[in-house]
């Protein structure tokens, strides 16, 4: 069955990325990650929108992460079948809408709303942005979810879980990408950044295309996402830090 399980320190520094329970409060959370693969845009986006290829089948209700399809166009789902093995004619038994596609900008953007798991028994609702950005001859993948609404019981406690759920997801994408393992935990040590903390949002935003500048100033901030406070440094990769 789908669930929500925290991550260990080990799995959260086994390639190079960065996770952080940015916010959290009564009302909801948002939470912030980030990874660097050997790959194309084009290919990452690819292995993006193929989520059984990557998905963690325990964070699933069927098990099987081969029942995951993604749609990406507006409107599409993201989707798992729940099959029904006594079936005759194996007619699923039911499926689930993890979430839904609100915007794409392939192979650069990719939002989605919807809230994950136990969530979805509950009053609010999550977004969830992917930013593709190019990086020499690999790609940077920026990944923000933010929930909301009526929340039921210990939020930061949620919020740290689901931060390890997704976490464990983009890992595996990243795997699938070939992002190679660090051999010491000390390489994703955090360095003072002469960039504002705010880096995060505009590297985000910049990745989607009305909020791109020609004349190459800094992209505005969107009204959907809070600006961060100077007060912590980011790692060298431009990463929030813990």
């Amino acid at each position: 069955m789908f669930r929500f399980a925290i991550a260990s320190a080990a799995l959260l520094l086994t390639v190079p990325a960065a996770a952080e329970v940015r916010e959290s409060s009564s009302s909801g959370f948002v939470i912030q990650l980030g990874i660097d693969v050997p790959a194309s845009a084009a290919q990452t986006w690819q292995a993006l929108v193929t989520p059984r290829k990557w998905w963690s089948p325990e964070h699933s209700y069927s098990l099987d992460a081969a029942n995951f399809s993604l749609d990406p166009r507006a409107g599409g789902c993201f989707c798992e079948v729940l099959p029904n093995k006594t079936s005759p004619k194996a007619a699923p038994r039911g499926s689930v809408e993890h979430m839904r596609v609100i915007y794409v900008e392939e192979p650069r953007a990719l939002r989605m709303t919807g809230a994950l798991g136990p969530l979805q028994a509950g009053a609010g609702t999550g977004t969830l942005t992917v930013i593709l950005k190019p990086e020499g001859s690999g790609t940077r993948i920026l990944w923000e979810y933010v929930y909301g609404g009526y929340v039921r019981g210990d939020v930061p406690a949620m919020a740290k879980a689901v931060d390890g759920v997704l976490a464990e997801q983009v890992l595996r994408l990243g795997k699938l990408l070939g992002a190679r393992a660090k051999e010491k935990a000390a390489d994703l040590e955090t360095e003072p950044a002469e960039k504002p903390r705010n880096d995060f949002i505009r590297e985000m935003e910049a990745g989607i295309g009305e909020a791109r500048d020609p004349q190459g100033e800094s992209p505005p901030e969107a009204p959907g996402l809070n600006p961060v406070p100077p007060d912590k440094p980011v790692n060298d990769q431009g990463f929030i830090g813990r």
